[in-house]
């Protein structure tokens, strides 16, 4: 604001001063139109003014004047066409822009010079300088006011949002901050704290119920041994050892099983980048089938299986065929189906049994870990509950999507579409 006062200043100087110019030029050329009245010895009426003088040059020489500068000597040297500020006349205070113009008499070619004092112009400066010294203060002021008002009023809820956070602790994940009414910045700043929020508290029962889970989990391999364990100790003569290490053999190799699925998923649950190195699904696809027909007595059908190439971790992909396999062989009666096809960019693979399916409303279910949704998916006979769900995570760690719908054998189908080793560009 100061700066624009200077140059307000400055602007409002220039032009009246230029304007007074123009005045002079115009009085100058009219005189210089009428030679008469500029003749050598003329003495020009200019009415009394103390705001105007006339003066006509020969050579700087006055061979003619206003009568308020008569006798007095070329206030100012110049030449046609020139206009420039005298600081004092002696006929009075103040400065004159002073103007020149040719003129042409009978006796030749004169200089004729017209001055326009400009006491005005200092006038109005004056008063413009004094309005400013006291109006942009007050100005400032005021707008120094309204900025804190304003300010304080557009920063009031991000110190409400500030406050509601420092009291929110692992503890309180459920409170959420305040979302002001306008929807402006500071509005979808709470709002996207407030989704943030609700991530975290969704990851921290997620967390809460997997330590549970888990723990519920590991606790029953573990009480199985301490049980075989204490009646074997307690009744040493009717203990078959052969039986006892086969049992405690079966139930350390679920809780192994069982601490690889827990720290497979804690890894998943990183969001770890899966290794970017080209694997052929269609080999890891074979060697499980190959696996699959040495441990059950169900058809594996492998009919539809073509090439396949991807982009991702070897271990995981093979964990995730793995577990496809598995849970068809599990509920399986007689015949299991594996289809590996690409197409559009995308490598699926689909497998399928002739098990008891499941309805509908449970797909989605039974991808979250530790889940069993019926008396057929027994602990004895489902497992944990965590191989459908390391099956999405891998499937989400490298850019798939897994759905389950009903096979035309009449159980479940599940298919897994991930982008193929030519659309990712390696």
């Amino acid at each position: 604001m100061v700066a624009a006062s200077v140059a307000m200043l400055a602007y409002v100087q220039q032009t009246l001063t230029a304007q007074v110019g123009d005045e002079a030029q115009l009085r100058a050329r009219e005189l210089a139109d009428r030679p008469a009245s500029i003749a050598d010895g003329t003495s020009i009426d200019v009415s009394g003014a103390k705001e105007e003088f006339v003066q006509v040059l020969a050579d700087g020489r006055v061979v003619a004047s206003s009568t308020n500068v008569a006798g007095m000597p070329a206030l100012a040297s110049m030449r046609p066409g020139e206009e420039v500020v005298v600081d004092a006349v002696p006929f009075t205070d103040g400065p004159f822009v002073v103007h020149a113009v040719d003129a042409a008499t009978p006796r030749g070619s004169r200089t004729v010079v017209v001055g326009l004092n400009i006491d005005d112009v200092i006038e109005a400066r004056h008063v413009v300088t004094v309005a400013l010294l006291i109006g942009v203060p007050v100005l400032l002021a005021l707008v120094a006011a309204l900025t804190w008002w304003l300010v304080g009023r557009t920063l009031r809820p991000v110190e409400d949002v500030r406050l509601e956070v420092e009291r929110i602790s692992s503890r309180e994940l459920h409170r959420r901050v305040p979302v002001p009414a306008v929807d402006d910045e500071v509005s979808r700043l709470a709002s996207t704290m407030n989704r943030m929020l609700e991530r975290l508290e969704r990851g921290q029962r997620r967390q809460r119920r997997f330590v549970s889970d888990a723990s519920h989990e590991l606790r029953s391999p573990v009480a199985s041994i301490r049980q075989h364990a204490e009646v074997a100790r307690q009744h040493p003569e009717g203990t078959d050892v052969a039986e006892l290490a086969e049992v405690v053999l079966a139930e350390d190799e679920r809780l192994q099983h069982l601490v690889e699925d827990l720290l497979l998923l804690a890894r998943l649950d990183e969001h770890a980048e899966p290794a970017g190195v080209e694997v052929d699904l269609d080999d890891i696809v074979m060697m499980e089938a190959e696996r699959l027909r040495a441990g059950t007595s169900a058809i594996v059908d492998m009919h539809e299986v073509g090439a396949g190439r991807v982009i991702g971790d070897r271990a995981n992909l093979t964990r995730l065929v793995r577990n496809l396999m598995d849970n068809a062989a599990r509920y399986a009666k007689a015949r299991i189906s594996v289809g590996l096809a690409e197409l559009d960019g995308h490598v699926t693979l689909s497998v399928q049994d002739d098990g008891p399916g499941i309805p509908k409303e449970e797909r989605d279910r039974a991808f979250e870990r530790f889940v069993r949704l019926d008396d057929a998916r027994s602990r004895g006979t489902g497992g944990a509950g965590v191989g459908l769900a390391i099956v999405r995570e891998v499937a989400a760690a490298h850019g798939a999507s897994v759905t389950a719908t009903e096979s035309a054998l009449g159980g479940l189908r599940v298919d897994v579409r991930l982008p193929s080793a030519d659309r990712t560009g390696r």
